[in-house]
């Protein structure tokens, strides 16, 4: 071959050469593009999967990403698992596998919307893990085909445990409540604690005497169960032995070198046992029965969940070494919810039973509260369950303290809880459903988010709207579903009448504030009749609210309202200044002799300020005390240090006092010897039955000449028919009011009737009864 044949095929070979490398570097910037790309997905991705282990699959090449997180929650490095099926085929359960997989063939042919499910991995330590997987498609080849799954693991062991645990712990109070061997029950007890810890071990020993016996221990050798079984307890007898002989809890570390382990620590070590825990087991007088341990083949100390669970496990063996005490401590131990701590729905069941059998004996009735937390499954979907624990957590602490002790709740399950209140005044249930509304809607913070919960509340009351726990259950559901549908963060009762009048009491309670401070009542005022001159004697204020929206509003409406919230003394002081500054008016036109009555209401009437109150405004009017009547009802008229204390005060003040609606249930006669009154006002309900009805008629005429007799002026309330006004002028009776006369007026009609003589001319057309 020529030189110049050489050096063409050698600069052709070059430039081969260089095509080549120019591929590759092409190819691998295309390759480095796509990696990018994907990279960049897998970032975004990850970003909404928050603190999830994210895996991303492409289905065509089995290759899979394995994010860090998603290899650190099965115990791995970054480096340590390789990317692709295999890995996950691997570390998954093997009887969760094909599941898996046939819920993925599933999502990717469109049998089912969207894939999610849950199954165990294998942790590099040996133990499983439980993780709920939820994946999406993000990519199709252009036939439609998928190729690439996406999705995150969520670490659920937590969670599965403590439902495991609950199962658990039911089964074994339903082996204690048909009576199931102690041995079995020992036995399943041991089971449900040692499956919260890896390497836990227990037994349960009764004491006999001064003798331990083998009560229980799965787990623990044969030789050893056999070995300790007969042993005397005492102060050095290892940790079960001291246990019950001083009747408290010990806890050794390392059972080698403890002195309490000296003389019977070769029984253990063999037996690769290091460190144990002993609760002594106690009946319910505080006797002890016997001692529950804990063992673990390294020296440790128990943290805190350790050593609440090794009280548990103790109190939940005593209930089987002491049956006679089983249905108290079932209930203790049986019928809680395992995440917030309040009563399960299975208790929340036994104690309707219990509470409607105490309601049907003593004719009283109950309500329950049925609460469903709004929009809840967004919260599990959007941050995951343990966001959704923690804020039921928070929840159940809440209602536990804006209810009453009495008050029974329960959590039903998942977002649900009920309430328990029996009616101690009407609509109750109704304030405690407010007082929830309010705690709920308070902002919870949770892995450093605010969230602003809220919840529908129905009510049902027993035994109107249900006579059993499934129909009151069916009832506060109905009306819960009732508040929802009205918009729900509200509550609605069964009966729509309720709804409404608890509605309308709570309007009445937000706006009577306003318009005491504003002054937006009025005081309307009846006239007192002297039935020997025909004069009036004076004029009793009554006060009345007209409502822009609601219209009139009765004083048997608002009265108890203002003092139930507190503002029965700025009302009472309104009216008391507004009666006396009117009776000053009056006085300026001439009616000197007239005298002003105002109702006192037992708050007010008890409270510090009142005699001083009631100085300062007649200081302020400038009328004098005899002028002004108080009207003390009938029920505050009692022997009580203090009320006589307040009688006395008042009445050093010169005012006249009268005993309001005298005669009625709560007037309590000896009380007259003891206080110091001007009047007694018989109740209109004689006065209306006084004509027809014979016993009334006498207790009439028996009250007037008893006051008379006592030195008390009479004033007849209800006065309505020329009769009535016969027989009490024949009775001697001085003073009457009633419609017969006038209701209660305006201060200006009130001035008109003073001018003129329709008093008189009534009178004088009433014709005396003679009195047999």
């Amino acid at each position: 071959m020529s030189t110049t044949q050489q050096t063409y095929s050698e600069l052709l070979e070059e430039i081969q050469q260089l095509r080549a490398e120019l591929a590759a570097v092409k190819w691998m910037t295309e390759k480095r593009a796509r990696e990018l790309y994907i990279s960049e997905e897998r970032f975004s991705l990850a970003m909404r999967g928050a603190n999830d282990g994210l895996w991303d699959w492409d289905l065509e090449t089995d290759e899979v990403y394995y994010s860090p997180r998603w290899k650190s929650m099965l115990g791995y490095e970054a480096h340590q698992l390789t990317n692709n099926i295999s890995t996950w085929a691997r570390l998954v359960h093997p009887d969760d596998k094909d599941i898996v997989l046939k819920k993925v063939q599933d999502y990717r042919n469109g049998l089912i919307p969207s894939f999610e499910t849950e199954m165990r991995m294998r942790h590099k330590a040996g133990h499983d893990v439980f993780v709920l997987s939820r994946g999406f498609l993000v990519r199709r080849d252009p036939d439609g085909k998928p190729i690439r799954l996406v999705g995150t693991h969520v670490d659920i062991t937590e969670r599965k445990k403590s439902e495991a645990f609950n199962n658990q712990h039911a089964e074994i109070l339903e082996m204690i409540a048909i009576g199931r061997p102690a041995s079995e029950i020992y036995d399943a007890i041991a089971l449900m604690y040692e499956s919260r810890y890896p390497g836990l071990r227990c037994s349960m020993l009764e004491l006999s005497g001064n003798v331990l016996l083998h009560g229980g221990g799965p787990s623990l050798t044969k030789a050893y169960c056999e070995a300790v079984h007969g042993l005397r307890n005492g102060p050095n007898v290892g940790s079960c032995g001291t246990s019950t002989f001083t009747g408290k809890r010990v806890l050794v570390e390392n059972i080698e070198t403890d002195p309490k382990w000296a003389d019977i620590k070769h029984l253990a070590l063999p037996h690769g046992m290091r460190c144990c825990w002993s609760e002594p087991i106690k009946n319910s007088s505080g006797k002890v029965l016997g001692a529950f341990g804990m063992y673990y083949n390294h020296p440790a100390l128990p943290n805190e969940q350790e050593l609440k669970d090794l009280i548990s496990a103790a109190r939940l063996t005593g209930i089987v070494m002491e049956r006679d005490q089983a249905q108290k401590r079932i209930r203790a131990l049986a019928y809680s919810d395992e995440l917030t701590g309040l009563a399960s729905r299975a208790s929340l069941i036994q104690h309707m039973e219990e509470i409607m059998k105490v309601s049907d004996r003593y004719n009283r009735r109950f309500g329950l509260l049925y609460i469903d937390l709004d929009n809840f499954k967004w919260v599990n979907d959007s941050f995951g369950h343990d966001a959704g624990d923690a804020m039921l957590k928070t929840i159940a602490l809440r209602l536990k303290n804006t209810c009453r002790e009495t008050d029974f709740i329960a959590r039903l399950g998942g977002d649900e809880f009920c309430v328990l209140v029996e009616e101690i005044e009407a609509d109750y249930a109704a304030s405690v459903a407010k007082r929830c509304l309010a705690v709920t809607t308070e902002p919870i913070a949770i892995y450093s988010r605010n969230f602003s919960p809220s919840c529908s509340i129905g009510i049902a009351y027993y035994p109107d709207d249900g006579n059993n726990p499934a129909a009151l259950l069916k009832a506060a559901d109905t009306s819960l579903y009732t508040a929802k549908d009205g918009g729900k963060n509200q509550y609605a009762f069964y009966r729509t009448e309720l709804t409404h009048k608890a509605h309308y009491r709570f309007q009445i309670e937000q706006k009577l504030k306003e318009a005491i401070e504003s002054q937006q009542l009025t005081l309307v005022y009846q006239p007192q009749v002297n039935v020997v001159t025909g004069e009036t004697f004076g004029a009793e204020a009554l006060s009345r609210w007209h409502h822009p929206q609601r219209g009139s509003i009765p004083p048997s409406d608002f009265i108890p309202t203002a003092e139930r919230i507190g503002m029965i003394k700025p009302l009472t002081e309104w009216v008391l200044r507004t009666a006396c500054q009117q009776l000053i008016a009056w006085q300026s036109e001439g009616f000197h002799r007239l005298c002003m009555t105002v109702n006192i209401s037992r708050h007010f009437f008890l409270d510090t300020d009142c005699v001083a109150l009631v100085q300062r405004i007649l200081q302020e009017a400038g009328i004098k005390p005899q002028q002004l009547i108080l009207d003390i009802s009938a029920s505050m008229v009692q022997t009580d240090p203090r009320n006589l204390a307040i009688f006395q005060d008042l009445k050093a003040l010169d005012v006249l006092l009268a005993i309001d609606d005298f005669g009625n249930d709560y007037s309590p006669f000896a009380a007259l010897y003891h206080f110091k009154t001007d009047y007694l006002k018989i109740d209109n309900y004689f006065i209306d039955k006084m004509i027809a009805d014979e016993k009334a008629f006498t207790l009439v005429s028996t009250l007037v000449r008893m006051g008379h007799e006592l030195g008390y002026g009479i004033i007849a309330e209800g006065v309505e028919t020329p009769e009535q006004l016969s027989f009490l002028k024949a009775l001697n009776c001085e003073i009457v009011q009633g419609y017969l006369f006038s209701k209660p007026v305006s201060a200006a009609q009130f001035s008109a009737l003073l001018h003129s003589d329709k008093h008189k001319i009534i009178l004088g057309q009433c014709r005396v009864n003679k009195i047999a």
